[in-house]
C-alpha cells in the first residue's frame, strides 16, 4: 500500500527523474581535456547548505564496496578519507590503517569500472578521458588545487568529471543507462506494486533519512540473517519490478530531500506527506500541513496558521472543490540499522484529513492575551513545550508518533503528553504559565472518553463548578493579589505544586496571607478581590477544600489558574482602552 502510493505519486508529479536516473548533489567537478589532463577543480556548491544537482544513473549500494558510474564520494573517486590526514599524527593506529586500506579497495573498484565501461564504448572519448586522468597521475595534481583544502574539510561530498567545453558532466551520458546494475541480478516475477509479471530487482535504491546510514532502504533483506523466506534471498522475498522500484524510490527521495516542503522532522522521526491528486486544493492542503507542522519563524507566524485554518475550512465546507476519491497520505519513518523503519502510516481522504485537523484546532483553542502571540497548535510547539529546556530532542520518540496519530485520526491525546505537560508545569513554577501547556491540558481533558465533567471552554468559565478548576481560579486570584500588593509572586513559586495536589493542606495559610496583602491595596480594589473570592467560594461544596486532587482535577486546576490569569489581563486591557 505504501509503495503503491509512492509509485502513484511519481506519476502524479510528472517532473521527477526518469526511470533509471536520479538527481544527486555533486559538490566538485574535475574538469579535464580529452587527453585526461587536469585543467581545474570546479566548485558546484551554491552556498553553505545547498549544492548543485545533476541527473545521474541511479545506483544501489549495500554495505559491500560498490562504485557509482563516473561519480561518487571523494573516497571512491580520489582515494581520500579523513584517515589519510589523521595517520600523519598517529602512524601506528590500526583503525586508521584499516580505513585507508578500505579506501584503496573502493578507489580501485571505481577506476576498474571506469576502464571497463570505456573499453565497452570505445567511441566515447569522455569515458576514455577519465581513465587517462588516472593514468596521468591526476589525483596528485588535484592536491595542488586551491580547492583541495575544501575537500579535505569534508571528504564525504560527491565528485564527478566534466570534459572541458562540455555542457553535461560525464556521469550524465545516456550510454550509462545501459550499465544499471539492477538488471544484472533481476528475476522474473509478479510485481507486488503493479501486479504485472516483470523483471524484478534484487536490491533497491537507498532512501536515507536523518539519522540513518547512507545506504538505508525502505525495502531490504539481509542475507542469511533470518529475513529470507522459503529459500528466497534479497528482492525475491518481496518482488518489485525494475520500473516500480525506480518510481517509488525516486518519489520517496524527492519527498525526503532537504528543501522539501512535504517533509517534517522532529525527535529523530521523519514524516513525509502527499496527496494523491495534483489539483489546486490538494496542493494547498500539502502546503498548509507543512506550515502546521513546522516551527514557523516569520514576522507574523499567526498569519500562516490563520491561512492554514482558512484552507481547511474551505475544503471541509466545500468552497474548495475536491473529489471524494482524493487521498492524503502520511508516512512516518525512523532510522533502524541498515533499514528504515515505518513507524506510522495513514491513508485518508483529503476532506476527512481537513476535518481532523480542524478538530485539533478547536480542541486546542484557548484564550491568549500575549502581546506577541505565537502559534501553539503545531506538533513542534506541542512537543517542545513539554520537553526539558524546550528541546524536542529531549522527549521520547514514541511521544511524537502518538501525538501525530491523535491529531490526524481525531483520537484522544496520549497520556504520555498529558503527564509530560504536568511534569514541566511543576518543574517550572518560577516561570509564567505557557499557553501551549494550557492548550494541551484542555485538549486532553476534553477528548477523554467517559468524561462526566463539564468540558473546558476557550476562556474563563464562571459556570464550571469542578473543584480542581475552582481551586485553580482561587490560586490565580491569590497570586494576583500578592503581585499588585508587593510586585512579587512568591506564592506561585512556593505553593503552586501543593495547592494543585493537596489543597486542604495549604489554602488556609494562603487565605490568611492574602488578607495581609489586601491591606496594601486601595479600598476599591480590595472589594473587587473579595467579591471574586466569594464568587468562587459559592460554587464549592460545603465540605470545603478536598484533601487530594486526582491527576485530571490537577490538570483542571492548572487550566482554571490559566483562565483566571488571562481574565485579569483581559480586564486590564479593556481598562486601558477605556481610559
Amino acid at each position: 500500500m505504501i509503495l503503491k502510493a509512492l509509485y502513484d505519486y511519481y506519476h502524479r508529479c510528472g517532473d521527477l527523474a526518469p526511470n533509471g536516473m536520479e538527481y544527486k548533489e555533486i559538490a566538485f567537478l574535475i574538469v579535464i581535456d580529452l587527453e585526461g589532463n587536469l585543467l581545474r577543480l570546479e566548485d558546484c556548491r551554491i552556498d553553505k547548505k545547498n549544492v548543485k544537482k545533476f541527473l545521474v544513473v541511479k545506483g544501489t549500494r549495500t554495505s559491500a564496496p560498490k562504485p557509482y558510474l563516473f561519480w561518487d564520494n571523494v573516497e571512491y573517486v580520489l582515494n581520500y578519507t579523513t584517515a589519510h590526514k589523521d595517520i600523519l599524527s598517529d602512524e601506528n593506529n590500526s583503525k586508521l590503517i584499516n580505513s585507508i586500506k578500505k579506501s584503496k579497495i573502493k578507489h580501485d573498484l571505481f577506476v576498474e569500472q571506469c576502464e571497463k565501461i570505456a573499453k565497452k564504448h570505445l567511441s566515447n572519448k569522455a569515458f576514455k578521458a577519465v581513465t587517462l586522468f588516472y593514468k596521468n597521475n591526476g589525483i596528485d595534481k588535484i592536491k595542488d588545487s586551491d580547492l583541495w583544502e575544501e575537500i579535505e574539510k569534508k571528504p564525504t561530498v560527491n565528485i564527478s568529471f566534466r570534459i572541458n567545453g562540455a555542457l553535461q558532466i560525464v556521469a550524465e551520458d545516456d550510454l550509462l543507462r545501459e550499465e544499471t546494475s539492477n538488471n544484472e541480478d533481476s528475476h522474473k516475477a509478479i510485481c507486488l506494486v503493479t501486479g504485472n509479471s516483470s523483471n524484478c530487482v534484487a536490491t533497491t535504491t537507498a532512501t536515507p533519512i536523518i539519522g540513518s546510514q547512507a545506504v538505508a532502504k525502505l525495502v531490504a533483506f539481509q542475507v542469511n540473517s533470518g529475513y529470507d523466506s522459503y529459500g528466497k534471498i534479497k528482492g525475491s522475498n518481496a518482488s518489485i519490478s525494475v520500473e516500480a522500484e525506480a518510481c517509488y524510490t525516486t518519489a520517496l527521495n524527492r519527498l525526503l530531500q532537504k528543501d522539501s516542503l512535504n517533509k517534517f522532522t522532529i525527535g529523530g522521526r521523519t514524516f513525509v506527506f502527499w496527496s494523491s491528486s495534483n489539483n489546486a486544493a490538494s496542493r494547498q492542503v500539502e502546503s498548509c500541513f507543512y506550515n502546521f507542522l513546522t516551527n514557523i519563524k516569520s514576522d507574523d507566524p499567526n498569519r500562516r496558521i490563520h491561512e492554514v485554518r482558512q484552507v481547511l475550512n474551505a475544503i471541509y465546507s466545500g468552497l474548495l472543490t475536491i473529489q471524494n476519491k482524493d487521498k492524503f497520505y502520511i508516512l512516518g519513518l525512523a532510522p533502524n540499522s541498515a533499514r528504515i523503519a515505518v513507524i506510522y502510516w495513514q491513508e485518508t481522504t483529503v476532506k476527512d484529513f481537513a476535518e481532523k485537523i480542524l478538530k485539533h484546532f478547536n480542541d486546542f483553542e484557548i484564550k491568549d492575551t500575549r502581546k506577541e502571540q505565537k502559534p501553539y497548535y503545531g506538533i513542534y510547539n506541542i512537543i517542545s513545550s513539554v520537553a526539558l529546556q524546550g528541546k524536542e530532542g529531549n522527549v521520547s520518540p514514541n511521544l511524537v508518533e502518538s501525538v501525530m496519530k491523535s491529531i490526524i485520526e481525531g483520537t484522544p491525546y496520549p497520556y504520555s503528553l498529558f503527564s509530560a505537560c504536568i511534569r514541566r508545569i511543576r518543574a517550572e513554577t518560577n516561570k509564567e504559565f505557557l499557553t501551549t501547556r494550557a492548550a494541551i491540558l484542555k485538549g486532553y481533558l476534553n477528548r477523554l472518553r467517559n468524561n462526566n465533567n463539564k468540558k473546558l471552554e476557550i476562556m474563563l468559565d464562571k459556570t464550571n463548578d469542578n473543584i480542581g478548576y475552582l481551586c485553580g481560579r482561587l490560586f490565580a486570584t491569590l497570586v494576583k493579589i500578592q503581585e499588585e500588593a508587593n510586585n512579587i509572586s512568591t506564592v506561585r513559586e512556593r505553593y503552586m505544586n501543593s495547592a494543585s495536589t493537596t489543597p486542604a493542606a495549604v489554602y488556609a495559610n494562603l487565605l490568611n496571607l492574602s488578607i495581609h496583602h489586601e491591606d496594601k491595596l486601595s479600598a476599591g480594589r480590595k472589594v473587587q478581590f473579595e467579591q471574586l473570592k466569594s464568587e468562587i467560594f459559592d460554587k464549592m461544596a460545603a465540605n470545603g477544600f478536598p484533601a487530594h486532587l486526582d491527576i485530571n482535577d490537577q490538570a483542571r486546576f492548572f487550566v482554571g489558574y490559566y483562565h483566571q490569569r488571562q481574565d485579569f489581563f483581559t480586564k486590564k486591557e479593556n481598562k486601558d482602552i477605556n481610559e
